[in-house]
């Protein structure tokens, strides 16, 4: 093994090698560029290098494993448990390959893999397409996609995942291959939601659909009414047409006190959309709120003040097959006692176009009707140990609560790194499909987004 030593070592080498900027400790950007969204992850790695292609990847690859360093990739920078960061590790920083095109001919776009959801979704709306993503904008679109990508037109589209056509990518010996139905089908159904364990994602290219508009806006309910609504709310999305998609969830509204909210997107023929989304608005007395035709990016942007790079953030989730009275009350209850205004539950609906795809089309197993409950706990650090810990033990209590009434597993783009065993029973029949690809394509197990598929436990 060569030396680490940062001057004549990995970061001299680096420098010699590469077209990007290479960022040591000491140097004026680094503080900066080691930063994620969650600032409660504060880690130091050796080498940050911010890659101007993808020859910079694979020699950034090449060095790390030379000289011994862990290695960690950067797109969106939004992960919560710090899978970006490496203490003493190199960093490749890909927020530079921001490149966006759009095929209106073949109705697909690609992107790079620094790309967020917000450069995608503007670029598609300028020639008249909507791309499935997530939520909010400030989410990189690699990671996205390789978790899966739960969003507002799973119903009519499936995941993000799901509308990936192929990708090119950087394996860990340093090589780019593409990954297609064509050309390595075996890693480009591992990518379709198996996370980024395989590899080093440069360009994706993704279906994208037509239209640039949909019927959406927020509904907010007094707490007082939340177990009312809720099973409304259930009654209606176990009827709901594949064209409806309806996100719910709790946070601190605009008097202060928690709220229960429902962000309805209709996506299918507008002359319908008024009668199917009106029935939402009648389940209790929203306090504000209208439902009415908005573009589908706007719709992307209804979260951009809840996502606020530097607070620190505590993720936990569930699965849940459905909304029962007694889950329904647990989730009011959790909302009553949020510690923090910035907290947050989120019910993300999976039904239609997502429920159809086979099982083992896909590293994403989970093809049935459910919701994945996302336990967001998000705070100002005040300075106190003790105040952070409250934080902390409201999210995983909530978690704790639900884990009775769940399925097995659990979504891994929102699972931590202490969550392993989970990870891998969220790939039911699919993992060890899974873990042979792994193997096969990244035997030293340099790549580590989802900690279940680390070969070395799993042989």
């Amino acid at each position: 093994m060569r030396s680490t030593s940062l001057t004549t070592g990995p970061g001299a080498e680096l420098r010699a090698a590469v077209r990007g900027t290479v960022l040591l400790p000491g140097d004026a950007a680094y503080d900066s560029a080691r930063r994620i969204w969650n600032g409660a992850v504060d880690r130091r790695p050796a080498v940050l290098v911010r890659c101007a292609d993808g020859r910079d990847v694979a020699t950034a690859i090449r060095v790390a494993r030379e000289h011994g360093l862990p290695l960690a990739a950067r797109g969106g920078g939004h992960d919560w448990a710090g899978r970006a960061l490496h203490d003493g590790g190199v960093v490749l920083d890909l927020r530079a390959l921001d490149g966006v095109t759009v095929d209106a001919g073949t109705g697909t776009a690609e992107v790079q893999g620094g790309v967020r959801a917000g450069d995608l979704v503007a670029a598609a709306h300028h020639h008249g397409f909507r791309p499935v993503l997530g939520t909010v904008k400030a989410v990189g679109v690699a990671g996205l996609t390789l978790g899966g990508g739960y969003g507002l037109l799973g119903g009519s589209h499936g995941l993000a995942a799901d509308n990936l056509l192929g990708a090119r990518v950087v394996l860990a010996d340093g090589t780019e291959v593409t990954a297609d139905t064509d050309e390595n089908p075996d890693l480009y159904w591992a990518l379709r939601g198996g996370g980024g364990n395989f590899g080093v994602a440069t360009r994706l290219r993704f279906r994208v659909h037509p239209g640039t508009t949909v019927r959406s806006g927020l509904l907010l309910f007094p707490l007082t009414e939340a177990r009312t609504v809720l099973r409304g709310y259930r009654e209606l999305i176990a009827e709901a047409p594949d064209e409806l998609t309806v996100m719910a969830g709790f946070f601190t509204g605009p008097e202060g006190a928690p709220v229960l909210f429902l962000l309805p997107v209709w996506s299918g023929d507008p002359a319908r959309g008024e009668e199917a989304t009106a029935p939402l608005a009648r389940l209790g007395t929203p306090v504000f709120g209208q439902v009415a035709p908005m573009a589908y990016q706007d719709v992307l942007g209804m979260f951009d003040d809840t996502i606020v790079d530097g607070r620190h953030n505590e993720m936990r989730t569930r699965w849940l097959p459905g909304l029962t009275d007694t889950t329904a009350d647990l989730l009011v209850s959790a909302a009553a006692r949020m510690t923090s205004p910035y907290s947050g539950i989120f019910l993300h609906h999976f039904h239609g176009a997502a429920a159809r795809v086979p099982v083992t089309d896909t590293p994403f197993a989970l093809r049935r009707d459910h919701l994945l409950v996302e336990i967001a706990g998000s705070w100002v650090p005040e300075g106190a140990a003790a105040v952070d810990i409250a934080h902390r033990q409201w999210a995983r209590e909530v978690s704790a609560e639900l884990a009775g009434h769940a399925l097995p597993g659990g979504y891994p783009n929102l699972l931590g790194a202490d969550e392993r065993e989970r990870a891998l029973l969220g790939f039911g029949p699919n993992a060890a499909r899974l873990l042979d690809v792994k193997r096969r394509y990244d035997p030293d197990g340099v790549f580590s987004a989802v900690p279940a598929l680390a070969p070395a436990r799993h042989p």
